[in-house]
């Protein structure tokens, strides 16, 4: 059985169950599961590789002495073993001699609870775990990309608006793109399940890790925060995946919630990628931890306002924005002065439509940009659709390969992309025009024409608007046949 397989029948398992009440518990349940048996699998791989191996878990709670045995503790028993004993000890796990993996043990479960009520089903379910899912094998990690992907899906369906999944194309595309090196500091401080640490990590790795004080310093540079529980445990899961032992700089917190100023010079960062929550608003006084200038309650223009303050010189940033951020005004507009001054806004790739099916309908941008000097001008990239797709959507998703065009044609920023001409797809607007724009970045194609529509709300507005002249034509109609009929003519 494939690893999505078993993951839908522990779904099916978990809606007998009258303790789980909708989607969101039961991804919550899944999620907490799937940690401790992806845990237990890599403390194998440590065993067998470190001598003096020690786990941050008692030995009654480790996975493999109370859930292994698919002949082990079910029903009531095994029900009040994880609220009275499993929980309790995993939120106040004690960190002997300062052991990081008992602190991170410890975060994760911190707003992780068992909604189960049937200690039968919770047997079930832990041997479908169990029998069907092998984290030290290379191939099943490999896919948990798509069981997150899977999640997500379910978390949209669920109704937890913001939660969505960042195409593993673009993530590649941008990390590609950014170029992170070993010795840089990498940050995603809205890291979400952690797919563009994962990336850079692999990136990294591939590119420059030959020695084991190169992965060890690898480890100790990549570093995520993440408000919500369940994305920030999925987190620390994929970290684990991807061999960063101890996922200790991966924190649990709001970033937003940190005054500006607080921020300290060592926690600057060389390299930052993200795609920060858009379409929502923070909660009531978050915005007084930013100037007077930029506050807002909008989710997306205050984490620019942080990574263009938490950059070091010469640190580089891509981010994914909406489309409402190149042409806001106000706050918008201060913002985009500020970004335009500070740092060098080299280049903005712009999706079409679909990219982010079935998560949002809204249009996004890839924005590149170095902090320290300011933007003398601005390329723009229009990412088009491959011959014969129309849009993107579930089953025809967006490919690493449709970058490829972007890719060749990018340069060095360090010779200033002095390499890049204009073509139908790419063009460049000066500070001056933007300036004069107001600051408006909604820059359209000048090499193309007007462009066929394919949003579902203007479509439907199409739709209807020709709906409406049928009827008006059909109405002439009418009034012609009759006074024709009238006529006898």
């Amino acid at each position: 059985m494939s690893i999505s397989s078993t993951i839908k029948s522990i779904q099916d398992i978990m809606r007998k169950d009258m303790g789980v009440d909708g989607d969101a518990q039961r991804l919550s349940q899944l999620v907490w599961m799937l940690f401790l048996k992806i845990f237990d699998d890599r403390e194998s791989e440590w065993e067998r590789q470190q001598d003096d191996y020690r786990s941050p878990l008692p030995e009654a709670y480790r996975w493999r002495n109370w859930a292994a045995n698919a002949e082990g503790m079910t029903g009531d028993v095994l029900k009040q073993f994880l609220n009275n004993e499993l929980f309790p000890a995993l939120q106040q796990l004690e960190a002997n001699g300062g052991d990081q993996r008992a602190y991170v043990l410890r975060s994760v479960f911190e707003d992780t609870y068992n909604h189960m009520k049937s200690g039968q089903l919770i047997r079930q379910v832990i041997n479908k775990l169990q029998d069907g899912i092998d984290f030290n094998k290379t191939q099943e990690r490999h896919v948990f990309g798509d069981i997150y992907e899977q999640l997500l899906r379910d978390l949209h369906a669920a109704g937890n608006a913001g939660e969505f999944y960042t195409p593993r194309a673009v993530t590649e595309f941008m990390v590609r793109q950014l170029n992170p090196r070993l010795g840089e500091k990498v940050l995603d401080p809205a890291c979400g399940t952690g797919g563009f640490l994962s990336c850079a990590i692999e990136h990294i790795r591939t590119q420059e890790v030959n020695t084991v004080a190169d992965e060890a310093q690898l480890q100790t540079h990549i570093y995520g925060i993440e408000k919500k529980p369940m994305p920030h445990l999925l987190c620390i899961t994929n970290m684990i995946l991807h061999g960063i032992d101890v996922p200790s700089t991966i924190r649990h917190a709001n970033t937003l919630a940190q005054p500006l100023i607080s921020w300290q010079a060592t926690e600057r960062v060389d390299v930052v990628l993200t795609n920060p929550p858009f379409g929502g608003t923070e909660e009531d006084g978050i915005e007084t931890n930013f100037p007077a200038a930029f506050r807002t309650r909008e989710t997306a223009d205050l984490f620019l306002v942080l990574i263009m303050h938490l950059l070091n010189c010469g640190g580089r940033a891509a981010l994914v924005l909406p489309d409402g951020f190149l042409f806001g005004e106000g706050i918008k507009t201060r913002i985009k002065e500020k970004l335009l001054k500070d740092c060098n806004l080299h280049t903005i790739v712009r999706l079409p439509n679909g990219v982010f099916s079935p998560y949002t309908s809204i249009k996004t941008n890839l924005l590149f940009f170095s902090k320290g000097t300011p933007t003398q001008h601005l390329w723009f990239y229009e990412h088009p659709y491959p011959l014969g797709v129309k849009s993107y959507n579930k089953t025809k998703p967006i490919k690493l390969e449709e970058f490829d065009a972007e890719a060749a044609w990018w340069g060095k920023e360090s010779d200033g992309f002095n390499t890049r001409v204009e073509n139908q797809y790419a063009w460049k607007v000066s500070i001056e025009d933007i300036k004069a724009r107001h600051y408006n970045l909604d820059c359209k194609n000048p090499h193309i024409g007007k462009q066929e529509i394919y949003d579902p709300e203007e479509l439907l507005a199409q739709y209807a608007t020709m709906q409406n002249e049928m009827a008006v034509l059909r109405n002439q109609l009418k009034i012609i046949l009759k006074k024709a009929l009238d006529t006898g003519q």
